[in-house]
């Protein structure tokens, strides 16, 4: 007995238990995957019947709107970002140095800022059937045919226009990366180049990038309810703040992460396939062929239309306005909005980078499988509209309040409701759940470029594992730690749904500033925080083209 007690104190003693760096990041896991498990929690709840008379009314309605837009913004996302990448990976014409860079641009514009814009420029005082009338003189708008901008066609316009960008980049980075040994092998056999060689290899990388033009065209709420298109984000938010129904948001919720985990497969499989053979010692990239007269200037023209759709045209009508001396006063109204978003975004910027180094480095350094499992899982919340993160911050604060109140009142003898309800608490929290990816992906990518064994060598110089973070890693990390940062800032400076939804009794960013004067058809008005908007969107283009430089060299 004596024996078999003493072997089992011995196991008991070689137990690796887990140290406070992987409690401090188990944590940190369970506050960013908390929202999202609490979407659930609050669909569970009573909606008093509502949700059967939606699934009777309007939800079939949010369906098929919401499957019609995602499919026609992959088709402008697909024409415009593969024909693009292309063009200026395989040819060489005029100007194609600057629009390598250039077709990045109109990533940097808001969805429902070019909405805006465009509403504005093609309505029926707008410049261009102003123009039209007079050309043709014609009278009335019962003498001729114009379409509707703010329709599901220009929804989808709109934002394929926007967010082609992501297939661009992937298509493009794809197609750079290709030997050139694999191109001069279908030259030999007398093959298409782009049909049997570079669109094949691509597809996986096209398809990430679609995935992500998907996902966000899920998330917009912006565009669609100044268009009026009932989808399944602007359903969330018509039902939680119209019908004050927190139970049935989350129900229409919950049905939204069937084509969130749909899209998150098919991101998954076609990184797995991302990948090819090549028997060269090291891969050369395609050469640009040159291209002479018409065909130059018209792979040119082909380059500009996105641009000029995208960026061209909404920066116009917004300069417009500032030049004809609508929205030229910063008065205490703009002051203060830009003071919230620089202090949002920057709070957010800092929070995102520090968690999700914190999480890398431990995982890297003393996880195991799990911890890393779990680390990417609390990372998915980039893949989810911000309608629904929203939804579940609201819950889990909700619920954390109730518990802070019944201790504050067995300790003290009263109660504090709110503490944590009504507070910019609510917006970091959702914020940095949902673009905790850019963070950990940033962090992720930096420490996979750092020697293997810089962390063993470190140790056995006799430092700590935090004085070896503190004094080795990080400084070799601080890049990543900064381009990912601005990434992250430059993305809350946008965002929209869920700072209308979660922000604190008068507080205005820049993004819900510019929507409650755009709502109110008083855009001009807004027109200098919208370019202030823009600008700050223009950071990540520069780096995403940087990188991609860096890549394909």
């Amino acid at each position: 007995m004596a024996k078999a007690a003493s072997a089992i104190l011995l196991r008991i003693t070689q137990v690796s238990w887990p140290t406070s760096w992987v409690v401090a990041t188990l944590f940190l896991v369970a506050v960013f995957i908390s929202p999202i498990l609490a979407v659930f929690a609050a669909a569970t709840g009573d909606s008093n019947e509502l949700w059967s008379h939606l699934a009777n009314t309007v939800l079939p309605r949010y369906v098929s709107n919401t499957v019609i837009l995602a499919a026609g913004v992959g088709t402008i996302a697909l024409l415009f970002g593969v024909s693009t990448a292309w063009l200026v990976s395989r040819y060489e014409f005029p100007g194609r140095r600057s629009m390598e860079w250039i077709l990045l641009l109109p990533a940097a514009v808001p969805a429902y800022i070019v909405a805006y814009t465009y509403t504005d420029f093609l309505e029926y005082a707008g410049p261009v059937q102003s123009l039209l009338r007079d050309m043709f003189g014609w009278r009335s708008a019962r003498d001729y045919w114009f379409p509707e901008i703010r329709s599901m066609g220009g929804a989808i316009l709109v934002m394929g226009a926007v967010l082609y960008p992501y297939v661009y980049l992937m298509a493009r980075t794809a197609f750079l990366l290709t030997p050139a040994s694999l191109y001069e092998t279908a030259l030999v056999a007398g093959r298409d180049v782009f049909w049997s060689v570079a669109l094949p290899l691509a597809r996986p990388a096209i398809v990430a990038g679609l995935a992500l033009v998907l996902m966000e065209a899920l998330s917009d709420f912006g565009t669609v309810e100044y268009f009026a298109i009932e989808t399944l984000t602007l359903g969330i938010f018509n039902v939680w703040l119209g019908m004050n129904n927190l139970a049935a948001a989350a129900q229409i919720a919950c049905l939204s992460f069937i084509f969130v985990i749909a899209l998150l497969a098919v991101e998954i499989i076609a990184r797995s396939r991302r990948q090819f053979v090549d028997t060269g010692r090291r891969p050369t990239p395609i050469s640009a062929q040159r291209l002479h007269g018409w065909r130059a200037w018209v792979c040119l023209l082909a380059c500009i239309i996105p641009v000029l759709v995208g960026f061209v045209i909404p920066i116009g009508v917004l300069l417009g306005f500032v030049v004809r001396g609508y929205s030229l006063s910063l008065d205490s109204a703009v002051i203060s909005a830009i003071q919230n978003s620089l202090f949002l975004a920057g709070t957010t910027a800092v929070v995102v980078m520090s968690t999700a180094t914190f999480m890398v480095l431990v995982c890297t350094y003393r996880g195991n499988t799990f911890l890393r499992q779990a680390a990417a899982v609390a990372s998915v919340g980039y893949a989810f509209p911000g309608t629904i993160l929203a939804i579940g911050v609201v819950t889990v604060t909700g619920a954390l309040d109730w518990f802070l109140g019944g201790i504050l009142d067995s300790m003290f003898g009263f109660g504090q409701e709110g503490l944590l309800a009504g507070s910019l608490i609510l917006i970091i929290l959702a914020c940095s759940t949902r673009f905790q990816a850019i963070g950990y992906g940033a962090m992720t990518s930096g420490q996979q470029r750092l020697p293997p064994n810089l962390m063993h060598a470190s140790r056995t110089l006799g430092r700590t594992f935090g004085e070896s973070l503190r004094e080795i890693i990080l400084p070799l990390l601080a890049k990543s730690f900064i381009a990912g940062g601005l990434l992250v800032f430059v993305d809350v400076m946008k965002e929209l749904p869920m700072t209308l939804l979660l922000r604190p009794f008068n507080f205005e960013t820049l993004a819900t500033y510019v929507y409650q004067f755009a709502k109110d058809e008083l855009l001009e008005e807004a027109a200098l925080p919208a370019l202030v908007i823009v600008l700050a969107g223009i950071l990540p283009v520069v780096i995403m083209n940087a990188a991609l430089r860096r890549i394909t060299r």
